[in-house]
């Protein structure tokens, strides 16, 4: 069983990797790499990934990012989808709604959420982040968009009431609006050292599969519903 020791850096990791750079990615997919991908995404439904460095794959290539990697392994099962990468290192759940609607002008089929961490890196008040998820939640769903939303935690610097209502806040949110949820995205990850780039802050390649894997198995859940 891990240790307190390495939850904590678990957690420390997912803030310090969600805080890091800004515009990292750009916040659409880049061109078709060969003829079998070009010929995948012509059909399948959009999946929007919103979110930070974490979504972004900060310090690698987009392909390696999970929202790639999904794309790739619902293929290779015979379920293709067109993921879109609109992932930004630095973002917060005010920036995402801002970001929103040109996401939802694509005609997405579902909308993958993964904020809020700078959020509360920044001890910004819960109010203010419940708000803007529940906006992003409400708008989707009102253009007819289904919606994953990822968990995040924090360590409790800011203090223990903080960290445990902020942890709560997603599982709160998910079940008053009825949506998926992915309690921890960086579970198994974080503070892991051979799973995340030197700086031991953002997940590598091997680290990205393992959240690739987290993703899709509440994903595709949410892609059957959908049938």
């Amino acid at each position: 069983m891990p240790s307190p020791h390495t939850h904590l850096l678990a957690i420390l990791a997912l803030l310090l990797s969600v805080a890091c750079g800004s515009g990292e990615r750009p916040t659409g997919p880049e061109p078709a790499d060969g003829a079998d991908r070009a010929a995948s995404v012509a059909k399948g439904p959009l999946v929007v990934f919103l979110g930070d460095s974490l979504t972004a794959g900060y310090g690698l290539d987009e392909d390696a990012a999970f929202p790639a990697l999904i794309e790739a392994r619902a293929r290779k099962e015979g379920r293709p989808l067109r993921a879109i990468n609109g992932g930004v290192s630095g973002d917060t759940s005010a920036g995402g709604l801002a970001r929103l609607d040109w996401f939802l002008r694509q005609d997405p089929a579902v909308l993958v959420v993964g904020l809020g961490g700078n959020d509360g890196l920044r001890g910004l008040p819960l109010e203010q982040l419940e708000s803007n998820l529940r906006a992003i939640v409400e708008r989707a769903r009102e253009n007819g968009v289904a919606v994953l939303l990822l968990g995040q935690r924090i360590p409790p610097s800011l203090g223990l009431a903080y960290s445990r209502d902020f942890a709560e806040l997603y599982g709160r949110l998910a079940n008053e609006l009825d949506v998926e949820l992915v309690p921890f995205l960086l579970e198994g990850v974080g503070g892991v050292r051979r799973l995340n780039l030197p700086d031991g802050l953002h997940p590598n390649e091997e680290g990205q599969e393992i959240l690739a894997k987290t993703v899709w198995e509440h994903l595709e859940e949410v892609l059957e519903d959908l049938q």
